[in-house]
C-alpha cells in the first residue's frame, strides 16, 4: 500500500489497516495456479457525496449483451499488454465503461488476486478513493446500461440483504439496492469488505431467492465467503 493521502476520511479505517494483511482465502477458497492465468483487474472504487457517509461504484451490464446479461459488477476487464498494473487495468476500464477521470481516483491498494477457473481469468480487485467525484454514465451503451453510487449505509442495511440460488445450486449473498440486485463474484467481495471495515450490521438470511433460469451465471466458479460461481467471457463481472 502506498503511503496514505492527505485528506483521506476517516472511514477507511479499519478497512485499509485489515486488506493490508488479507489473504486470497479470505475472499475464496481457490487459489491461483502456479502456471496463472490471463490478468483482470476490476475497480473497487469508494467515495462520498456527504462527509462521513461512503458509497460504492458499480455499473450495470446492457440487458442485451450475451453474458452477464443485466448484471451489476465492478468497472474492469481483463489486461491489456500496454497496462503497467493491475491498477492502470482497472482505471482504464471504468473510464472506457464509464467515463471515470483516473486523475479523480486515489489508488490505495490492491486486494488478493482471485482465480476464475473457467475462464482462467486472475482477478485484482484495486481498492481505490474517489477523491474528486464528478458524474459518470455509461460510455458503451451495448455494455453498460447503467451506473450507480451505492451508499453503504443502504448495503449493509439488513432489509437490503439475502442469498441467492441460481438454477445450477450454488448460493451467493446478494444486495437488493436502488433496483439492482448484486450478487456472485461482485457481492462475495463487497461482503467481505463491509465486515472487514467494521460496517456490517446483524442479519438474518431468511429464504433463499431463487435466481430465474436465465440469469447467467457469474463469471467462473469462485466460492466468495459463502458464495460460489461460473462462467465466462471477456468482462470480469459478478
Amino acid at each position: 500500500m502506498t503511503a496514505r493521502p492527505e485528506g483521506l476520511p476517516g472511514w477507511w479505517e479499519p478497512l485499509l489497516t485489515r486488506v493490508g494483511s488479507a489473504r486470497t482465502e479470505d475472499f475464496t477458497t481457490i487459489t491461483p495456479p502456479a502456471g496463472g492465468g490471463r490478468p483482470s483487474a476490476v475497480l473497487v472504487l469508494l467515495g462520498e457525496d456527504r462527509p462521513g457517509e461512503p458509497d460504492l461504484l458499480i455499473l450495470q451490464r446492457a440487458a442485451t449483451m450475451r453474458n452477464h446479461a443485466g448484471q451489476p459488477a465492478f468497472p474492469g476487464g481483463a489486461a491489456d499488454p500496454g497496462d503497467r498494473d493491475p491498477a492502470a487495468t482497472a482505471l482504464r476500464e471504468a473510464n472506457e465503461e464509464v467515463g471515470l477521470d483516473p486523475a479523480t481516483a486515489t489508488v490505495l491498494t490492491t486486494l488478493p488476486e482471485l482465480y476464475i477457473p473457467v475462464s482462467r481469468f486472475v482477478v485484482t480487485p484495486v481498492l481505490a478513493w474517489w477523491h474528486a467525484p464528478h458524474p459518470v454514465h455509461p460510455r458503451q451503451p451495448a455494455e453498460v446500461a447503467h451506473v450507480a453510487r451505492l451508499p453503504v449505509t443502504e448495503l449493509v442495511d439488513p432489509e437490503n440483504r439475502m442469498r441467492v440460488r441460481h438454477p445450477s445450486g450454488w448460493v451467493s449473498p446478494a444486495f437488493q439496492v436502488r433496483g439492482m440486485l448484486v450478487w456472485g463474484f461482485t457481492a462475495g467481495v463487497i461482503s467481505v469488505l463491509l465486515d472487514m471495515a467494521g460496517w456490517s450490521r446483524p442479519w438474518r438470511p431468511g429464504p433463499i431467492m431463487e435466481l430465474p433460469d436465465p440469469a447467467p451465471l457469474p463469471h467462473g466458479s469462485v466460492p466468495v465467503a459463502d458464495a460460489s460461481a461460473a462462467a465466462a467471457s471477456d468482462e470480469v463481472v459478478s
